[in-house]
């Protein structure tokens, strides 16, 4: 996490991971101990196995749950061809999107392509959209 002037300790919110899926990730290197997503100070942060997502929390403009999703279109790391939008998805069940002002570079190791929301299968997604809430 990057410093900044806010107040607070960070809160980590786990992935819930599917567990027919669980192996296929683990191969990916994502597994609970490698992914997860931290709001603090002044900054959110995801993990998802070898992919790290880093934002101001000033650059979140908006949450929404979704799903549910076809497990072939979501599990694992996928980018959207409608809208460019980057999933981190461990399960089909619920997810959390979230929406930035200025897109967010993470989804291929060059950075080229920016995603302008990221989707992520947190356990707690109404506590997660409710701390980023709170914060716009």
């Amino acid at each position: 996490m990057t410093d900044d002037t806010m107040a607070g300790t960070p809160e980590r919110f786990a992935f819930d991971f599917d567990s027919r899926f669980a192996a296929l990730l683990s191969v990916l290197g994502i597994r609970q101990d490698t992914a997860g997503v931290l709001v603090g100070p002044g900054t959110l942060r995801v993990r998802f196995g070898p992919w790290v997502i880093e934002t101001p929390l000033a650059n979140v403009s908006g949450v929404e749950t979704t799903g549910p999703y076809s497990p072939w279109r979501a599990i694992g790391v996928h980018v959207s061809l409608a809208d460019r939008g980057l999933t981190f998805a461990t399960n089909a069940r619920k997810g959390l999107c979230v929406r930035f002002q200025e897109p967010i570079r993470g989804g291929e190791p060059l950075g080229l392509l920016r995603h302008p929301g990221l989707t992520v299968t947190v356990a707690d997604p109404a506590g997660l959209a409710e701390k980023l809430s709170r914060r716009l």
